[in-house]
């Protein structure tokens, strides 16, 4: 690599390092703030909130790396047209192909580190995140538990508990269900132990009895037991997690899903294709955004009317990708034979990048094009 090639590629990392953790700053904090408020109003600690945090970083950076490069190739580019560095160099000789060999190492260092969060790090995370997130609902369920007073976990339920001993043994339980109409059940019990279940926290309760009241026969029946289980998980916020989502699925996983897998996910094979596909096409949207940037940019060097120009054109032709990316996302979303759609905005992003470069190699064009804006 040549001096300038390691200089300029030097320059595009250390504005990628700064915009993007003043993006993830303001984007995290945006986020932490209601993470905070419910985990802390849940009765969770610090510890819990920085765990929770953390597992939401890798999705959060993954998001900003490409408005970052895009962001760190503009602002890098326009400050060397601004100190004449680039024009010295393309007076050298330098095609602006070649000037732009630097951007593209810089894309495609970023198109790594975007690939190893959506195909390795946010998956994992998202898997870990759904886990913490049933125990805390699971503790919180407990926690809800308070003897001495009557709470009303639903509306239409009443649960009413003399004693929690020390070892989380519930005495004396009185619990009245009304949520079905026309019916009434009400359940005592001399112990309870509150337990956790597949599909959330369960109420054992020990020698007790069940009186239903029929209110349309206006009949009461006494039933008296030995041990019966009420699930709590119908009425509380237990931790019920019936399977994995897309996010938390491998990328093989998704580009070859099976029946079994759409019925956990409760996705459909489009979807899952769409998604695979996008985690291999759209890092590639980092490299679209990068060489966009430096290259609109360089169409400046002929422009009597500084960068700001270029700068507004490389936004909006930004927009135009991601633009394209929704349309195809959409398209693949509904048809699983149109899984190539999420290839078209990166493909597209690159290509007019590249065709930015070639123009900008054209001086006279410029002018003309210019010329002719002026007399018209």
């Amino acid at each position: 690599m040549s001096k300038f090639d390691r200089y300029l590629l030097s320059q595009l990392l250390a504005l990628f390092g700064f915009f993007s953790l003043l993006l993830v700053s303001v984007y995290w904090i945006n986020r932490a703030v209601g993470l905070f408020d419910q985990l802390i109003g849940d009765g969770q600690s610090a510890l819990v909130f920085v765990e929770f945090s953390l597992l939401t970083l890798p999705n959060v950076i993954r998001l900003v790396l490409p408005i970052s490069a895009f962001a760190a190739a503009v602002y890098v580019t326009n400050r060397l047209m601004g100190d004449s560095e680039l024009v010295v160099m393309q007076a050298t000789g330098f095609s602006s192909v070649r000037l732009a060999r630097p951007v593209i190492y810089f894309g495609l260092i970023v198109v790594v580190m975007l690939s190893v969060l959506t195909h390795v790090l946010v998956p994992a995370s998202r898997a870990t995140l759904a886990d913490r997130s049933a125990e805390i609902s699971d503790n919180v369920t407990a926690r809800f538990l308070r003897d001495g007073q009557f709470m009303h976990p639903a509306e239409g339920v009443t649960l009413y508990i003399r004693e929690i001993s020390q070892n989380g043994e519930l005495r004396d339980v009185f619990l009245s269900d009304d949520r079905t109409a026309g019916e009434s059940v009400t359940y005592t019990a001399r112990r309870a132990l509150l337990a956790r279940g597949d599909h959330g926290p369960k109420l054992l309760m020990f020698d007790g009895m069940t009186q239903t009241l029929d209110q349309t026969r206006r009949k009461l029946s006494v039933t008296r037991f030995a041990d019966v289980t009420y699930d709590l998980g119908s009425m509380l916020a237990g931790g019920i997690r019936d399977g994995r989502t897309m996010d938390e699925l491998p990328t093989l996983d998704l580009l070859a899903p099976t029946d079994a897998l759409m019925a956990e996910t409760g996705a459909t094979r489009a979807a899952m294709l769409q998604e695979g596909h996008a985690r291999i096409a759209l890092p590639f949207l980092a490299l679209a955004a990068a060489l966009i940037g430096f290259s609109a940019l360089l169409l400046g060097a002929f422009s009597r009317f500084g960068l700001w120009r270029q700068i507004g054109v490389a936004i909006l032709l930004l927009i135009l990708v991601q633009l394209i990316n929704t349309q195809g996302t959409g398209l693949a979303m509904q048809n699983a034979s149109a899984w190539m759609a999420v290839y078209v905005a990166p493909a597209t992003g690159v290509g007019i990048g590249a065709f930015l470069l070639w123009l900008s190699q054209r001086p006279r064009w410029l002018r003309a094009g210019a010329g002719q804006r002026m007399a018209a």
